[in-house]
């Protein structure tokens, strides 16, 4: 059933992956599996499919042959649907509406498909989320602008509290504090024309385990915005900063024309620039973990992207400005041409890359713990060398994604195996799943990598297996339909469900 298996663990007592069941759309390259939610009550898994702009419902009582069971149609509701999330036998939906600037909604049915409510949003909600009491459901309201920029409409949290169920109180956190007071250093604010109100947009959603906070990614901006949910306010701004990648452990392959893999170190700052963020709390205390992907923005008539080898780099910071310029050294790499003029002369000071390619650990202040550097370019360098940061969409692309962000880590969820706290990290281009654990959070541990893409298959043919994990799901063993810990991986481009199993070994 699964067509290509790789499974590299530490050590023979480790914790793997093992893939017992598959579920396929037959849709390719149309985000037709991309976020899903478990409903351990009815062990029905919930997928979002924008290529049909519905929520596939499948029956996962047998992990090993999950099936669709009903689609709820979601077109009369809003024009693109985006996450889902679920609790106590709600189903939560995020869509966006028909014109991306306009305000979306909030949608709840019960599990077997029966609407129960709408609730208006932010523009652009992208993300979707119960808080760990169920009394809350907030939604990361992107506010993304129109394609020439002539609309950016702000970016906000919706907090809906949660009455028997039922949406109650409805309040809409902003950023408009911060166009008075403006926004700590390290946050970026650079759309054109933007206030902070406008430029920050909220991507992804996790809580504190007392329910009281949220911690909401801001991609773009390379930052954090911590929510007081009981007050209904953006309290802070947490700066992410960047990876410098010219240190040992931080080394990255940078282009796309040097013929092989070649990781070294760089004069490069990989901004972190999360997508998925995860928080999860060992002995005590609580950290989020950022699967480190990076993003440029680039609309019709702006695009921050630029190849260093188009930039004019000053020559005292880089006195060997014309050998870095090269294709086969950094002239490739894309960065951004909003950072790094620090002296305001027109040349380049600094280069700023979009994404750390890693997995960094912070505290809930904002503190940097850990971040595992070039563990994921690394790993996969030694493990699939003839495949080294290859394409989501296309085989026999060796190499072609050194130059823009890499293997892309996006996909995240955090569980507890065996008394060990694990983190799942997917990584979007190159596929596969890297498991890390975290039981020293200062240090966390390569366990495995896992990867279940066909190399020699045909993507458009639907032969190529798994391709560009969006979204991970953990079960615990308590809530899992077999009584084991699993893991669900959706893949936007394969439009592929994949069950692993997550055993002792």
């Amino acid at each position: 059933m699964l067509l290509h298996l790789l499974c590299l663990g530490a050590a023979s007592t480790q914790p793997v992956l093992e893939p017992i069941g598959r579920y396929e759309t037959g849709i390719f390259n149309k985000s037709a599996a991309e976020i899903a939610a478990y409903d351990p009550e009815s062990r029905r898994l919930f997928v979002t499919n924008a290529a049909t702009n519905a929520l596939d419902v499948l029956d996962l009582a047998d992990p090993s042959e999950p099936a669709l069971e009903f689609s709820i149609a979601l077109g009369s509701f809003g024009g693109g649907v985006n996450s889902v999330a679920v609790r106590n036998g709600a189903v939560a939906v995020a869509i966006g509406a028909r014109t991306k600037t306009d305000a979306g909604s909030a949608l709840l049915f019960n599990t077997d498909g029966s609407h129960l409510a709408t609730i208006e949003t932010g523009a652009l909600p992208d993300m979707i989320a119960f808080s760990p009491d169920g009394r809350w459901l907030l939604t990361a309201d992107e506010g993304e602008p129109n394609d020439d920029y002539s609309i950016d409409p702000p970016g906000s949290v919706t907090i809906i509290e949660l009455v028997d169920g039922r949406p109650g109180r409805v309040r809409h956190a902003s950023f408009d504090r911060f166009d008075e007071i403006g926004v700590p250093e390290g946050v970026r604010v650079f759309g054109p024309n933007a206030k902070p109100s406008q430029d920050l947009e909220p991507e992804y959603v996790t809580f504190a385990p007392d329910s009281r906070t949220a911690y909401v990614s801001l991609q773009e901006n390379n930052a954090i915005a911590v929510v007081d949910i009981v007050r209904g306010e953006v309290t802070e701004l947490l700066p992410l900063g960047a990876a410098d990648q010219a240190l040992p452990g931080q080394e990255l392959d940078a282009s796309d024309r040097d013929a092989g893999v070649n990781l070294r170190g760089w004069p490069v700052l990989g901004m972190r620039q999360p997508d998925t963020i995860a928080a999860c709390t060992i002995e005590g205390n609580t950290y989020i973990l950022t699967a480190n992907e990076g993003d440029p923005r680039s609309y019709d008539t702006y695009d921050e992207a630029v190849r260093v080898g188009k930039l004019t780099l000053d020559q005292d910071a880089f006195p060997d400005a014309h050998g870095l310029q090269r294709d086969e050294n950094l002239g490739r790499l894309q960065v951004t041409r909003t950072l790094g003029d620090d002296d305001g002369d027109g040349d380049f000071d600094r280069l700023f890359a979009f994404g750390a390619r890693s997995l960094s650990v912070f505290t809930t202040e904002g503190r940097l713990v850990a971040d595992t550097g070039s563990l994921f370019e690394r790993v996969t360098a030694e493990r699939l060398p003839e495949h080294f940061n290859s394409d989501g969409k296309k085989n026999g692309s060796f190499d072609s994604r050194s130059d823009v962000r890499g293997p892309e880590p996006e996909a995240l969820a955090v569980g507890v195996v065996s008394g060990r706290t694990l983190a799942f990290v997917g990584l979007e281009r190159m596929g596969g799943i890297v498991t890390l654990d975290l039981s020293d959070p200062g240090s966390p541990g390569f366990v495995g990598y896992t990867t279940t893409r066909d190399f020699k298959g045909d993507p458009e043919h639907g032969t190529a297996g798994d391709l560009a994990p969006e979204g991970l799901v953990f079960i615990d063993a308590a809530d899992s339909p077999t009584g084991e810990p699993l893991l669900i991986a959706t893949h936007e481009v394969s439009g592929s469900v994949t069950v692993f199993a997550v055993r002792d070994r």
